[in-house]
C-alpha cells in the first residue's frame, strides 16, 4: 500500500526530564537551553494544531537510577497534556515499553518526530530498533542533544551519533521540517 503525505506525523518528546539539566550530573545534556528551546517550539505548534504527541520517560532499573527522586520528574515546560501518549521504558530503547511496542504496532504507516534528550541512548536505540520494525522516524538536528561526553571531544560527538542515526532515520532540521510538513513557520 502506498504512503501518503496524509499519514500521521506523531511528535515524539524524549526523555525531557529535569534530571539532565542540573549542572554537575553526569548525564548533563551538552547545548540543552538550545535544545529545549527548538524542542518546545515545535511541541507547541503540534499542541496548537491538534496533532499527536507522544511522550517518552525514562526509567531505568539499574543501581544508579532512583525512580523516587525529582529528578526524574517531567520538565515542567514539557510535561504531557491531557490527551497525549506517555511511555516509560525501562531501557534505552522506547520499545523496551511494552505498552509502547505494542501501540507502535497497532498503527500502519505513523510517521514519527524525535525530539529531546538521551540522542545517544534512547533516540538512538529508538531510531534502529523502529528501523528494524519498518516504523519512520525523523530525527529533528536543531531539537535533539545528547549527554556530555566523557572521553572524547564534545565537538564531535554529536555529529558522530548523528551519522549513525542517519543510517535508520530521515535527519532534518526544524525548519526543513516545517517546510515540508506544510505548518507555519515557528
Amino acid at each position: 500500500m502506498p504512503i501518503s503525505h496524509d499519514d500521521p506525523l506523531v511528535l515524539i518528546c524524549a526523555d525531557l526530564q529535569v534530571e539532565y539539566l542540573i549542572p554537575g550530573r553526569r548525564h548533563v545534556i551538552l547545548d540543552g537551553d538550545a535544545t529545549i528551546r527548538r524542542g518546545l517550539e515545535l511541541l507547541a505548534l503540534w499542541r496548537s494544531n491538534l496533532w499527536p504527541v507522544m511522550h517518552l520517560k525514562r526509567i531505568a532499573q539499574a543501581s544508579w537510577f532512583n525512580p523516587s527522586s525529582r529528578l526524574t520528574d517531567w520538565m515542567a515546560e514539557a510535561k504531557p497534556r491531557p490527551g497525549e501518549m506517555t511511555f516509560e521504558h525501562p531501557l534505552p530503547s522506547a520499545y523496551s515499553s511494552a505498552r509502547f511496542a505494542d501501540h507502535m504496532s497497532s498503527v500502519r504507516h505513523l510517521r514519527c518526530v524525535m525530539t529531546g534528550f538521551s540522542l545517544d541512548e534512547t533516540i538512538l536505540a529508538t531510531v534502529v530498533e523502529g528501523f528494524h520494525r519498518s516504523h519512520r522516524y525523523r530525527v529533528i538536528s536543531d531539537a535533539v542533544a545528547c549527554r556530555t561526553p566523557g572521553t572524547i571531544e564534545a565537538a564531535t560527538y554529536k555529529p558522530s551519533v548523528m551519522n549513525v542515526i542517519a543510517n535508520f532515520a530521515t535527519i532534518q532540521s526544524s525548519a526543513e521540517l516545517i517546510k515540508t510538513s506544510g505548518a507555519v513557520a515557528v
